[in-house]
């Protein structure tokens, strides 16, 4: 099964590089969950409570819009 993508170059070049560049996309969402997860799951004693409620709220609203977008990484 083969899927072709069309796009009328130069019109829809912003749309074409979305599209040859989603994997680097998805890479880049999957980067920043890790870092927001590593630093709430391994935060220092050091860190004060708002910094770690704001890393907090950051990933749940990253997995919020990958839901209701039906993405997942």
């Amino acid at each position: 099964m083969k899927a072709t993508l069309e796009y009328n170059l130069p019109d829809e070049q912003d749309e074409f590089e979305k599209a040859v560049n989603g994997g680097k996309y998805a890479y880049i969402i999957w980067e920043l969950d890790h870092f927001l997860r590593a630093n709430t799951k391994y935060a220092p004693d050091s860190m004060p409570d708002e910094v770690h409620k704001a890393y907090e709220g950051t990933r749940d609203k990253l997995r919020s819009l990958l839901t209701e977008n039906d993405l997942s990484i």
